[in-house]
């Protein structure tokens, strides 16, 4: 928390982005014993009061906490927990506060709680304003720029996962006899996907019964969450469960309190392996055993995407779960959600206010102040955002928005079924080149680098890296895929530019060299040229394949192999 307390003496106000499992409850309680004075937590959901309490006198005993929420309106304490769709009717009841602290804070730019936030300004000029969040992009295009003018700190999915706080998620994408294709034709009704199109390709007998069979064999002894598009939905696949003699239940906003509530209590002490829902299981809800979320939607935002997902990243306290084992996350997707969004990264929409269309999605660029390479897209001539970056920060999440989108009955019966493996952790602006078409050894190389993840026994996974004309081959990493594709990927940054990447999209498609066939054919490929000069390898592929050649032997000793 030093970061953001720095933050909000220099500015005033701040963005902590922090990701799902990261234990942003805990750091607003630490910021707000940090701050003092008076203050009030600001949320949207009755069980984030209550947590948020919790949570905070535990870190703060001393710390005297009122209620003000539909049934107690008390602005008594020195820590007001107020829920934001009461106190917006309330405004005139906020005293001069000294912190304000906004959870789950991707909130901000609504109109309620942009009231909120101007009327804590005007009650005091002074007031610090903080906020807290795992999926700070907005899918309307509204900028939280009128809110926070800068972004304290970032921490990623992918950093938890490697500083052990977060299991890695394994991503599925799975194409039912097609359903992929039906899918890309349905079409957004506001600012999300219809579902109930989604739901009349998703919700048929034929593909129930293939959600059933792929989860059966990819995490079949798992808590498992299920994401469907509607409440019918959620109902027939928690039925083709049950039939298939899985302990399965759905719940979904309509149900009474008390039902909803026994249902997740059987479900938290493994009554209930298989829980569905619409979208009730997002914010909120953390069930350390779920171990594999079922997409069975689209997601127009990366936001939801991430929350869902997010809710199987959890990893388990033996104390509480002396019995579970948990090493990864199985995500299995029947939808387009992941092939849309590509990754789980998110960063923080602080860019001005530009009109956008409703189907564009999101992708982030930093401009580069007085160049005229980087601009922003639809402002032509507008270069920089001027806001504060954590210097860690490797993408600006504060300007650059890019909005680019992807572009049955129960009689029916599948024809096919295709699924794919899928890293969602990080996208990588590298291009990893699989060398022998095995997976197992895999590339990428920029101008001055390389850097390759390799399993011989397609178990263990090692990455390696070296800087050209600078000493050997270095060890960066050994254990899971994953891991060891992030710190491949950390190797190339660190000692690669953005000219790298743009190398490596120009040599995708370029045909390889003469003299590049010629060096691969030393080492026995075997490659010939056509009359148009091409032998059908690119010149990156052929970059990648040369610089694994000249440093094989030093690879093999690495791995422990023999040529």
């Amino acid at each position: 928390m030093d970061r953001a307390a720095a933050a909000l003496r220099k500015h005033g106000d701040t963005l902590s982005v922090a990701a799902t499992g990261a234990g942003k409850t805990i750091m607003l309680a630490m910021l707000g014993g940090r701050i003092g004075g008076r203050q009030l937590v600001l949320q949207h959901r009755q069980e984030l009061v209550a947590q948020n309490l919790v949570k905070y006198r535990t870190v703060n005993p001393d710390a005297r906490p009122s209620l003000y929420t539909a049934n107690t309106k008390s602005m008594r304490g020195d820590v007001v927990f107020a829920m934001a769709q009461t106190l917006a009717r309330n405004l005139d009841r906020i005293p001069a506060l000294d912190l304000l602290i906004l959870d789950e804070a991707h909130h901000a730019a609504a109109p309620t709680w942009r009231a909120i936030v101007d009327a804590a300004r005007a009650a005091n000029p002074d007031v610090l304003v903080a906020g807290f969040t795992a999926t700070p992009e907005r899918g309307d295009s509204r900028s939280l720029r009128g809110v926070f003018s800068n972004v304290c700190d970032v921490v990623t999915i992918r950093e938890l996962v490697q500083l052990g706080f977060l299991v890695p998620p394994k991503a599925f994408v799975v194409d039912v006899g097609g359903t992929q294709e039906a899918l890309r034709e349905i079409g957004q009704v506001s600012d999300y996907f219809d579902q109930a199109e989604v739901e009349k390709i998703l919700n048929t007998v034929a593909v129930n019964d293939e959600v059933v069979r792929h989860w059966r064999e990819k995490a079949g002894d798992r808590q498992t969450i299920v994401f469907a598009s509607t409440v019918q939905h959620a109902q027939d696949v928690a039925a083709a469960f049950l039939a298939a003699g899985v302990r399965a239940a759905c719940v979904h906003g309509a149900m009474p309190d008390a039902e909803r509530k026994a249902i997740l209590t059987m479900f938290e002490k493994g009554q209930i392996q298989v829980l569905t829902n619409v979208m009730v299981l997002t914010e909120g809800f953390d069930s350390q055993p779920v171990a594999c979320v079922v997409l069975l939607r689209k997601c127009s935002e990366k936001g939801p995407l991430v929350q869902m997902v997010g809710r199987g990243l959890r990893t388990v306290d033996p104390a509480l779960y002396p019995d579970v084992t948990k090493r990864d996350c199985v995500v299995l997707d029947f939808g387009t959600s992941l092939l849309t969004h590509g990754d789980l990264n998110m960063v923080a929409a602080l860019k001005e206010e530009v009109e956008r269309a409703p189907e564009e999605a999101a992708t982030k660029i930093c401009p580069l102040e007085g160049s005229d390479t980087y601009r922003w897209p639809d402002v032509a001539g507008r270069i920089g955002c001027g806001a504060e970056l954590p210097v860690q920060t490797r993408t600006c999440p504060l300007c650059g928005f890019q909005f680019e989108r992807l572009g049955a009955d129960e009689g029916s019966t599948v024809t096919s079924v295709e699924l794919t493996e899928m890293d969602i952790l990080d996208a990588s602006p590298f291009r990893y080149v699989d060398l022998y078409g095995s997976g197992r050894a895999m590339m990428a190389a920029g101008f001055t680098a390389w850097a390759g993840v390799f399993s011989p026994d397609a178990e263990t996974w090692t990455a390696l890296g070296k800087v050209n004309g600078n000493g050997g081959v270095h060890r960066l990493s050994t254990g899971e895929r994953m891991p060891c594709l992030a710190a491949a990927d950390d190797f190339l940054r660190l000692h690669e530019t953005d000219g790298a990447t743009k190398k490596t999209k120009g040599w995708l498609s370029e045909p390889a060299t003469a003299k590049q066939i010629e060096y691969l054919n030393r080492f026995g490929y075997g490659l010939s040229m056509d009359v148009l000069g091409n032998s059908g390898m690119t010149k990156y592929a052929a970059s990648c394949h040369m610089d694994f050649q000249w440093s094989r032997d030093s690879i093999e000793r690495e791995l422990g192999v023999q040529g």
